[in-house]
């Protein structure tokens, strides 16, 4: 059987070339970022929304300036708790922590995650063209951009060795022809061999060894979820994969236990994609939400903006679609009828939820 390579990334070494992705709103929390670190892979904290339901915010507060400002503060503290909890969960493990530059409290988030003891960052939903300036007090953190097009790899590159004299530690390259979540692509585009990981992924490798003498490993996001389709994933270049779905039906999971069972009894057939208030659409699953939202309704018409929270929002500005937090933070509590629930193609996986150590086993051969 072939040994898996180790994934070396800045100052970090993870024994597996295994990275979990970063799921909001907590799916993806302490306990399922240190659980993956402690079977040998990095395990990844999301930031978004954090402080939603945690015992620093109010959501019924009715100043709205007011309710913003602690909303993003509790985002904050949350976070810290997050790290600290993950840090006893994984005292030697590699953690890092999913930051979406879409977020309004983006620089905020990155100096409390490079404060608070993390090991990398993890970067996406826009260009993080600022990243090194605002963790350059810790040089120690290293910083991977979620990309899913070798262009912005390209820019990303020259801005940063520019105006900040240093290069990223590694890329995630998201293909958005299976990856769950926000996609990277408008869904006109989808089709487009150009955009997929066959494409994308050699380009980016040799760009990369051809252009810089630093070492900067790819990682292939979206459509991994066992061993073939991890050695593809290496076949093309890639140093090691993203995995997010797969992790969802474990015991570490911080989700509810009906949204695990709800992508444990799934199958690629119930994969749909819906439109986002980002503007770009997401890989979710089908339920009684997105068939409203098919069927035209406005599911979340009564939701109100609570927290301003995206620099970019159809439903704040024009009360288009849905509130994406409230919709999030209802499925990851179990109402997995009436929020989003966010999935790759390859659902359906496992056959029963599991302790994150048997999936690492299952995925690296042990």
């Amino acid at each position: 059987m072939q040994t898996l390579p180790s994934l070396p990334i800045g100052l970090y070494t993870a024994p597996y070339p295994i990275v979990q992705g970063g799921m909001g709103i907590r799916v993806s929390g302490a306990g399922l970022a240190a659980a993956v670190a402690n079977a040998g892979g990095i395990g990844v904290i999301s930031a978004v929304g954090l402080g939603m339901r945690s015992p620093y915010f109010d959501i019924e507060e009715k100043n709205p300036k007011l309710r913003q400002a602690r909303f993003f503060e509790a985002n904050r503290l949350a976070l810290i708790d997050e790290l600290q909890k993950a840090r006893v969960l994984s005292p030697e493990g590699i953690l890092g922590v999913n930051i979406m530059v879409a977020a309004r409290d983006y620089e905020t988030l990155v100096q409390t995650a490079v404060e608070n003891g993390v090991n990398l960052i993890f970067s996406g939903a826009g260009l993080p063209l600022h990243l090194p300036g605002l963790t350059a007090h810790h040089p120690e953190v290293a910083l991977v951009p979620i990309i899913s097009s070798l262009r912005a790899a390209q820019v990303i590159c020259k801005k940063w060795q520019r105006q900040y004299n240093r290069l990223p530690d590694a890329f995630v390259v998201e293909d958005p022809q299976s990856a769950g979540g926000h996609l990277g692509a408008k869904a006109e585009e989808l089709g487009d061999p150009a955009i997929g990981a066959e494409a994308v992924i050699p380009a980016l490798v040799t760009y990369l060894a051809e252009t810089f003498e630093t070492p900067m490993p790819v990682i292939a996001a979206g459509g991994v979820y066992d061993r073939a389709t991890l050695l593809h994933a290496l076949s093309l270049g890639a140093s090691g994969v993203q995995i997010g779905t797969r992790f969802i039906p474990t015991d570490e999971c911080d989700a509810d236990l009906r949204y695990k069972e709800f992508h444990l009894h799934a199958s690629p057939a119930d994969v749909v994609l819906v439109p986002s208030p980002v503007g770009l659409p997401g890989r979710a699953l089908r339920n009684a939400f997105v068939d409203r939202i098919e069927a035209g309704e406005a599911p979340g018409a009564k939701d109100q903006c609570f927290a301003n929270c995206l620099q970019v929002c159809k439903f704040r500005d024009r009360r288009e679609t849905y509130c994406i937090l409230r919709a999030l933070d209802r499925a990851c509590r179990g109402d997995v009828e009436n929020g989003l629930v966010f999935a790759g193609n390859h659902v359906g996986q496992s056959d029963r939820i599991q302790p994150v150590a048997e999936v690492m086993a299952d995925l690296v051969g042990a």
